[in-house]
């Protein structure tokens, strides 16, 4: 089976990040994730993420660097999962397509609470300790 393509964002604002709880009837309902989605046939992942944050969330953000790629096979499906650094650029955020949605710091973020995809990215965060692209 083909890995389906996925994109998430790590927004990080006064050194926490924005996560979001998996709403129920979804692919690994109730855990916190990055926020993100589903790449869609013939749509660039950069263009997927900013339109998977505005449905989801509310919010517009501009896509920084890719941080981690991650192929992982769950028991029911395989991901290609992107995860990109993001900056938001306008809006505040709201739970439109998630069940909820929190700002954590870096050092709580707890991997039992993630899907295991997430694990490595996680562990990177918690080193480095700051997502943002050096200042230009």
């Amino acid at each position: 089976m083909a890995p389906i393509l996925v994109v998430a964002g790590v927004l990080s604002e006064n050194g926490k990040v924005l996560v979001t709880r998996r709403p129920a009837g979804s692919h690994l309902a109730g855990l916190w994730a990055f926020p993100g989605g589903k790449v869609e046939d013939g749509e660039a992942p950069e263009a997927a993420l900013v339109r998977e944050l505005r449905e989801e969330l509310g919010i517009d953000v501009r896509v920084d660097r890719i941080l981690e790629v991650v192929h992982h096979a769950y028991p029911e499906r395989t991901v290609l999962l992107l995860f990109y650094a993001v900056t938001r650029t306008a809006g505040e955020p709201r739970d439109l397509e998630v069940a909820a949605h929190r700002w954590v710091a870096l050092a709580d973020l707890r991997n039992d609470e993630f899907p295991p995809a997430d694990a490595h990215l996680l562990e990177k965060l918690r080193g480095q300790g700051d997502t943002h692209p050096p200042s230009k």
